[in-house]
């Protein structure tokens, strides 16, 4: 069920550990410091299939989490509702056999 954060953390942990430790410590300012951080984990994100299909298949769960996120700035909590519907869907995602 997992498969795809799975692989996104087999091969982006890295970027995913760096992004979620600048958001993190940036708490009011995380948009804009950790933008570039961001971008490190769509492009590796990004080449690989089973995440491309969750991008894809996933498109709305994830686009209403990240308008949550520019809402809520500073109360990031408020948004884990939007984080389990994306999950749900990404976690629902299978790569064709």
């Amino acid at each position: 069920r997992q498969a795809a954060l799975e692989i996104t953390a087999k091969y982006c942990r890295k970027e995913m550990d760096d992004y979620g430790e600048c958001v993190a410590s940036n708490p009011s300012t995380w948009q804009r410091q950790c933008h570039e951080l961001k971008m490190k984990v769509a492009q590796c994100t990004s080449s690989h299939p089973i995440i491309q299909k969750i991008r894809a298949e996933c498109a709305g769960p994830f686009q209403s989490f990240e308008k949550c996120l520019a809402q809520n700035q500073s109360v990031v909590a408020n948004c884990s509702e939007h984080v389990s519907q994306f999950l749900a869907c990404a976690e629902s995602v299978k790569l064709p056999q």
